[in-house]
């Protein structure tokens, strides 16, 4: 404890040791010690000495250092000392009285002391075990020190994250914690791990970053917050940027939707903090990292189409009108909208119907337009206006031909100010900047669109009092041959090339002047600066498209004679080297790297991007159509002509192809349909079936339990005597007014059975008929033919009935004779209660009869749909197979009840026989015996009969 008091505490008397020897000193303390406290001591020491003697301290003291981490663990004190001292001499503080030799030098020996730490893998793992200690003093320590790491070799520190078990998911905790110093801390250790290592990127999105750092930044007030919410907005960059993957989780997450809280701002746009400029400009970046034009185009316009669902664009647009809006944030608002509607057309169409507040209202097009051709504004927004008015008009014929609209004589308003007039005053300015945007701003409204391009033709200029108006395309050529600047050469340059490109009647306006091809090789030919070699490729390129694109409509300008011309004049071998310049110009192949046009200094603005791919597309034509003969000319031609006729042939097939195709598709769904119903019916019909087998399983229980209890009431009947003759008669009389009912009914039923054979007869015409259902007619075919069978089968059941109504009638007319013949008699009781019985059986009989009609009737729906006749059909003919299963088994019980009838008169006549014998053998005169024999004899004549 003396030694820690020499060092830590007073001086002593004495030679003072070195840094050097302290620092070893201490070190063996760490080493040998066994009490805690002296180890823990130790450490302190050489925490308070690792600044200044950061060389030594490193040197010696690692190795000890990171003992201490692994073995007391259960002293959390020891572990903050170790730590902070481990961050001292790895972590590069830049201070600002080093000079770069020493800063560098510094950040070497940060590089040296990291690499030898990082040599074990499982150092590593040692600090992410150390994140989840909850200490204060230990898990701070060790996210400065897993950052500082980080910061000097990120790439090796990466990979070892990445392999190590759960280390990403210990870093994702730091974002949870409740301590901001950590929490804030772990955002910049994660910013860190995140650069340019896609796959750590996908795991800390989907660990749900995205989620905590939205919610982050609500918390700290959104633009508003300070120096946190910058760092959250770079990580979320870090991880969105160039990462498809996570773009695509981002948006199907509907994290997009809370991103438009970050754009509303207040009328008072006055005084506006450096943080808050920082973190709208920030926020700006997200969005267009998500529309950037190098993501893929489908997941760009995902992208585009929810920021316009979700008023994200609107609020863009809010911003872009407002006023006290700082320069640096308009541009970069102005870009971000750019992107937000590049190619997407109805978040074109709502740009193009935005309208500044101003009085009166003005678009937001010609506000911009405005503030491009104004010299005064800074370049930086005149660039960001362009890019816009670029992006408007990019795959947007509805909005290029608008643009070129406020150009025609008959769309002119002399009241207002159009796009096409501030274009014409760029065009036409003193400005060479204003020339060059507003040249490269009107050749986009013609970008791929022949029929503007024909449109602006008509467009005519007065150029001074008393002279006729000359076209713009004159007017073009008249300023290009002045010999202005060479900026705004080269934009005039490129204005007439992507005008008269895939053109023929503009190359024919433009070979019209006689002054123009004269020009144009005397610009090729002449050997001028190093400046002009770009306005001389330029000038090949036109007259390289006038060859290419002329339809020899002018004698003295036809492709054979241009040739002609360039090889007496120029040369072949020339004008192909100058045509070269252009692709060979240093601007050109940085302005062929993005579409935004971003330049240094406005003297390098030459180059727009999609000028570049024209030069890229036509050098190569141009080179060919040049060196072609006349005879390969012609070939060319006849191959051309061939093709087309081949490729109309093909346009022929591949319509009558698509039209098959769609019949093909309709017969498939009509298919799909027909089987669907099918399938239906099928099921109906099975169900139907089970029904009908349950009705005759109950119908036959019922019979087996009728069957046992008539016996013994036909008994019981016989037994009885009945004492009202005068009641038989009456329901004789009311039997027989039933049948004449039944008989009419029956008449009535064979009628409407013929009106169902004509239903039947048109079904099967109409099946006959070929139709897109054949596959439905042969399905119903058997249904029709069990129909047929079924009417025949009702008919010989009607046939039955009609003869059991008149065996019935005879019995009764029989019965009612005997009753008269014998009124002493007691035992035709038992005939009442037969009659009776049949009258219900009859009554029965006749209700089922009722029933079969309207099971009939219910085959007279509608014919207008083959399969709802079909369904009816099907429906009928159960019921219909049902009845005659019913009909069939009355019929039995009728004619058994008819013999029952026939034994009881038989017994009846017997009787009546002994009573007449007892009254003769009585000595009583019986005057009609010769009738009653005689009445005897006829019924037993219609007992043979029948």
């Amino acid at each position: 404890m003396n030694f820690f008091r020499g060092v830590m505490g007073g001086q002593a008397a004495g030679p003072q040791p070195t840094g050097a020897e302290t620092i070893q000193k201490l070190c063996d303390r760490v080493a040998s010690s066994t009490l805690l406290e002296d180890r823990r001591d130790a450490v302190r020491a050489l925490k308070s000495l690792s600044k200044k003697y950061r060389m030594e301290v490193g040197t010696q003291a690692m190795d000890h250092l990171i003992n201490i981490l692994q073995t007391d663990r259960s002293d959390s004190e020891i572990l903050g000392y170790a730590l902070d001292t481990m961050y001292n001499i790895i972590c590069n503080d830049e201070e600002e009285e080093q000079d770069e030799t020493a800063q560098k030098q510094a950040d070497d020996l940060g590089a040296k002391f990291t690499e030898a730490f990082i040599q074990d893998p499982e150092h590593i793992t040692l600090l992410l075990t150390m994140l989840e200690e909850f200490d204060f003093h230990v898990r701070w320590p060790a996210v400065k020190l897993l950052t500082a790491l980080l910061r000097n070799q990120c790439v090796q520190l990466q990979s070892i994250i990445l392999v190590s078990p759960m280390g990403v998911s210990r870093l994702m905790d730091l974002l949870a914690d409740s301590r901001e110093v950590i929490r804030n801390d772990g955002l910049l250790l994660l910013q860190q791990l995140t650069k340019g290592n896609a796959a750590i990127q996908k795991i800390v999105a989907f660990e749900n970053a995205f989620e905590r750092l939205l919610d982050i930044i609500t918390e700290e007030g959104s633009s508003d917050g300070g120096i946190v919410v910058e760092d959250c907005l770079l990580l979320l960059r870090n991880l969105l940027k160039n990462n498809s993957s996570n773009q695509n989780f981002f948006k199907e997450g509907s994290f997009i939707q809370r991103m438009r809280p970050w754009f509303e701002v207040g009328d008072d746009n006055s005084g506006w903090s450096a943080q808050k400029v920082t973190n709208l400009h920030l926020m700006l970046q997200l969005v267009r990292v998500m529309v950037s034009p190098v993501n893929s185009p489908g997941a760009t316009a995902s992208c585009q189409r929810s920021m316009y669902q979700c008023g994200l664009l609107q609020q863009l647009c809010t911003i872009l009108m407002a006023t006290g809006v700082p320069a640096d944030i308009l541009t970069e608002t102005i870009n971000t909208v750019s992107e937000v509607i590049r190619g997407s057309q109805i978040n074109q169409d709502y740009f193009a119907s935005v309208n500044a507040p101003s009085n009166p209202p003005r678009p937001a097009i010609v506000v911009l337009l405005m503030s491009m051709v104004n010299e005064r504004q800074p370049f930086v927004l005149r660039c960001a206006v362009l890019y816009c008015f670029q992006c408007f008009l990019y795959k947007n014929q509805k909005g290029q031909g608008e643009i070129v609209a406020t150009l025609l004589p008959s769309t002119i308003d002399a009241n207002s100010i159009s796009a096409g007039q501030l274009l014409c005053g760029g065009l036409f300015s003193a400005d060479s900047l204003s020339n060059w945007c507003a040249s490269v701003a009107l050749a986009h409204a013609l970008q791929d669109n022949l029929t503007q391009k024909e449109q602006l033709l008509r467009v005519q200029l007065a150029t001074s009092l008393g002279k006729p108006p000359v076209s713009l395309l004159q007017q073009c050529t008249n300023i290009l041959s002045q010999g202005s600047k060479v900026q705004t050469r080269v934009g005039l340059l490129m204005l007439l090339c992507t005008w008269i490109n895939n053109c023929p009647i503009a190359v024919t306006h433009f070979l019209h002047n006689q002054e123009n091809v004269p020009f144009l090789t005397a610009q090729i030919s002449e050997n001028l600066g190093e400046d002009e070699r770009l306005v001389q490729g330029l000038c090949a390129l036109l007259l390289g498209i006038c060859i290419y694109y002329n339809d020899n409509s002018l004698e003295n300008y036809t492709k054979e004679k241009l040739k002609q011309l360039i090889e007496k004049r120029i040369g072949k071998e020339n004008f192909v080297e100058k045509l070269g310049f252009v692709t060979k110009h240093e601007l050109y192949s940085r302005a062929a790297q993005k579409p935004q046009p971003v330049f240094p200094s406005p003297d390098q603005m030459l180059f727009d991007h999609e000028f570049t791919k024209l030069v890229k597309e036509l050098e190569g034509v141009i080179t060919k159509a040049v060196h072609k003969s006349s005879e390969d000319e012609k070939k060319e031609e006849e191959v051309k002509k061939t093709l087309e006729q081949h490729d109309n042939i093909v346009t022929q097939y591949k319509e009558l192809i698509r039209e098959q195709d769609s019949k093909i598709q309709e017969l498939k769904e009509q298919v799909s349909s027909l089987t669907t119903q099918t399938e239906q019916m099928q099921a109906t019909m099975t169900q139907q079936q089970s029904q009908i087998q349950q009705h005759k399983d109950q119908y036959n229980i019922l019979k087996l339990k009728l069957g046992k209890e008539n016996p013994s009431q036909a008994s019981n009947t016989l037994g009885d005597g009945a004492h009202v003759n005068g009641v038989q008669t009456e329901e004789a009389t009311q039997l027989r007014e039933e049948m004449e009912e039944l008989r009419s009914q029956h008449a009535l039923l064979q009628t409407q059975l013929g009106e169902k054979d004509a239903i039947i007869d048109s079904l099967r015409s109409e099946r006959s008929q070929p139709t897109d259902g054949d596959t439905a007619g042969s399905d119903n075919a058997e249904l029709l033919k069990e129909l047929e069978l079924l009417r025949s089968q009702v008919q010989s059941q009607a046939a039955e009935i009609g003869q059991l109504k008149s065996d019935n009638a005879d019995l009764l007319r029989r019965a009612e004779t005997e009753s008269t013949g014998a009124s002493s008699s007691g035992d035709f009781s038992s005939d009442a209660t037969k009659t009776a019985e049949l009258e219900s059986r009859l009554a029965a009989q006749t209700s089922e009869v009722e029933r079969l009609k309207e099971e009939v009737q219910g085959l007279t729906g509608g014919r207008d749909q083959l399969e709802q006749q079909t369904a009816s059909a099907t429906s009928s003919a159960a019921i219909l197979k049902a009845e005659m299963a019913k009909l069939e088994a009355e019929l039995l019980e009728s004619k058994k009840e008819q013999d029952d009838l026939l034994m009881l008169l038989a017994d009846q006549d017997q009787k009546i026989h002994s009573l007449r014998k007892r009254l003769k053998d009585l000595g009583e005169t019986v005057d009609d015996e010769d009738e009653l024999d005689t009445r005897d004899q006829t019924d037993e004549d219609d007992e043979d009969e029948d």
